[in-house]
């Protein structure tokens, strides 16, 4: 975009033709008040007219969030015409607002009350009779005060036009305007997914975190950045802290993961971390009942008890379980603890049942079991295959990524799922595969591809081997033989590899819908080589992407919280990894590949596991055979956990 020369405020500019004059100032360092626009989320709606500025040689002022620059443009955005506006409309806004702004949840980050104390306005002139509408409070998050709402429309625009839900919009005419939830409801019985969007955007106290109610003001809260712990997408937000307790949420737009936006457990899931049911001190069993002890108690019983396991019967007859809910340095320790302190490989963690299929199959085709793409570059492909993930339930703000796709920038979405999802809604093509079917649908894709010319020759010679095997395999799998294995039309699957291999950017999203399977490791192979086939790896907005379960698989798998590697995928059988780790960890260490979670429950039922360390993981709840794993808890010698809350399998530990 070529740039042209404007003047704001009597200082000469360059910007980029075609740029709102706000966005000009901005860049410019130039501030322009506004209340109801967001231009890093794309909402200019250019009502609230608090942006107004003068531009010489126009009749009347113009919003400066809607009107875009041209070359030779002459603005003033605070001569004294343009503040008189401002006053004028504020004034008017003040008319019908409440002023209790010292019981205002708001106070102090209200962007209408920092406008009335910059512009001098001490009362409104005009008389009008203040709203009343009722509270909206019967909900478990969020308090809806209309009667303050100046009807700037953010939250209108971030539900539609962000979150896609459409549950809020404009109702009735002129005075009587106000902003009505499905129809006309209340948020309860609404639609609504309560991802508390509307309140991160609200630029007054309308809509409000309730939890938070009447527990801190803006300028008693300690802002703490920190990263979401529930699911995949490791979003970043604000804990708002006052006298050493988590208040409320507070979206981070600095976040590169996911800027502004949260889903309900991000904003509103906080409230474990002060709960009554938290464990504060260590548990001993003592007479068959878990009894408080000292810190000091329980580390001289653990190390005592697993030493005399170690010594009696060896270490190989010890396990520790990390977690995927922890950080990276508390799975590097406990791997490090299992592996140099314990004397065994058996270590593992939850992405054994999950994506081990991914680690096995992405690190032997790319060298690394991770995602290819940034979250922010799924919205910039032109073509998306997901599988095997319901992925606004699970992941929501890589969801958010997927709509903004297709619905802003034209991308096409072929859902392969059994159930119907919501984002087939979406969708160009629903390939609704029998389940276990995935191969043979993957194969029947690559066929297609393959006959028709439509794979990346030059990307296959130069960066890819087995092309001749792959070829000779996926030639038997017709899309009519692959429907009637798959029950997906032969036709939707010509469609579908059609779309996928001509895109000039294609992202193949997949999650634990095609790893839980005994199939699961060809399945997320099969993901690699069709994404090889077409060229789409190693460029931007194009590759292979899992989503994880829980918030740290990935680093979990990383740091070495594996049976069969240390950190960084180094292997405990080669000789020379081991003699690295021995030197650096200064201990012999053990080159026998260790257990995997299932075959260390198994052993345990066996007798051949006697003591076992379980970091933040809940096999009593979590496993597909629950009695069998708690009987396995149960025949332990000696069962340590470490947790938060007294779990399943807490209940069965020994500390």
């Amino acid at each position: 975009m070529s740039l042209i020369n404007i003047i704001i405020d009597n200082i000469k500019v360059r910007a980029e033709e075609g740029i709102t004059i706000l966005d000009a100032a901005k860049k410019a360092g130039i501030k322009i008040p506004t209340l109801c626009a967001m231009p890093e989320l794309g909402f200019t709606p250019g009502s609230c007219r608090m942006c107004v500025v003068e531009v010489v040689g126009m009749p009347a002022l113009v919003a400066s969030c809607a009107y875009p620059v041209k070359e030779g443009l002459n603005i003033y955005t605070n001569n004294r015409r343009v503040v008189r506006a401002r006053k004028m409309t504020l004034e008017f806004l003040l008319a019908n607002h409440p002023l209790d702004c010292m019981t205002c949840e708001k106070s102090g980050s209200c962007i209408l009350e920092d406008l009335a104390y910059d512009l001098g306005i001490k009362k409104s002139r005009f008389k009008q009779n203040k709203k009343e509408i009722a509270i909206d409070n019967n909900n478990p998050f969020i308090v809806r005060e209309l009667d303050k709402c100046v009807l700037c429309g953010r939250c209108v625009e971030i539900c539609n036009e962000i979150q896609q839900s459409n549950i809020l919009d404009f109702g009735f005419r002129g005075i009587k305007t106000e902003i009505v939830v499905d129809g006309g409801v209340d948020l309860k019985n609404s639609n609504c997914v309560f991802c508390g969007q509307c309140v991160a955007v609200c630029p007054v106290g309308a809509l409000t975190d309730k939890e938070a109610q009447g527990k801190g003001r803006t300028w008693e809260f300690e802002k703490i950045k920190t990263t979401c712990n529930y699911c995949g997408c490791g979003c970043n937000f604000d804990f708002n802290v006052k006298e050493g307790k988590v208040v409320k949420v507070t979206s981070n737009p600095e976040s590169i993961v996911n800027g502004i936006n949260l889903c309900a457990k991000g904003r509103f899931g906080y409230d474990y971390i002060h709960h009554k049911d938290r464990l504060t001190t260590p548990l001993i069993r003592k007479k068959g009942k878990l009894k408080k002890a000292s810190w000091e108690e329980a580390y001289q019983l653990i190390s005592s008890k697993f030493t005399q396991i170690k010594k009696e019967n060896g270490s190989d007859s010890l396990a520790v379980l990390s977690s995927a809910k922890c950080t990276n340095e508390e799975n590097y320790l406990l791997m490090k603890f299992g592996r140099a302190v314990l004397g065994t490989n058996n270590v593992d963690h939850c992405a054994r049942l999950c994506h081990s299929a991914t680690v096995a199959g992405l690190a032997q085709a790319f060298g690394s079991g991770a995602m290819t793409n940034s979250i922010k570059e799924l919205a910039n492909a032109l073509a998306i295959y997901l599988t095997g993930s319901n992925t606004t339930e699970n992941h929501p703000i890589i969801a958010l990524e997927i709509k903004k796709a297709v619905t802003k920038n034209g991308a096409k979405l072929i859902v392969a799922d059994p159930r119907e999802i919501e984002l087939v809604k979406y969708a160009t093509l629903w390939l609704r595969q029998r389940p276990g079917t995935d191969v043979a649908l993957f194969n029947g894709l690559m066929n297609v591809i393959i006959n028709e010319g439509l794979e990346d020759k030059e990307f296959i010679a130069q960066r890819t081997e087995g092309y001749e095997e792959l070829r000779k395999t996926v030639l038997k799998y017709t899309p009519e033989v692959v429907e009637k294995i798959t029950g997906v039309p032969a036709e939707d699957i010509r469609k579908a590899a059609r779309i996928y291999a001509t895109a000039p950017t294609a992202s193949l999203i997949y999650s634990m819908g095609i790893t839980q399977h005994t199939t699961g490791t060809d399945n997320v192979l099969s993901t690699a080589n069709l994404a090889m086939l077409t060229g789409n790896v190693g460029k931007e907005s194009a590759g292979v992407n899992p989503l994880r379960g829980q918030s740290n698989v990935q680093g979990a798998c990383d740091l070495g919280a594996l049976p069969n590697v240390y950190s960084g995928y180094q292997k405990v059988t080669d000789p020379q990894v081991k003699e690295k780790f021995s030197k650096a960890w200064g201990v012999d260490l053990s080159d026998k590949l260790g257990l995997t979670v299932v075959e260390i429950l198994n052993a345990a039922y066996k007798g051949k596991i006697r003591g076992i360390f379980i970091m933040a993981e809940n096999p009593a709840m979590s496993d597909p055979d629950l009695n069998h794993a708690r009987e396995a808890l149960k025949k332990t010698e000696f069962l340590v956990v470490s947790d938060i809350f007294m779990t399943e399998t807490a209940e069965l530990a020994d500390v």
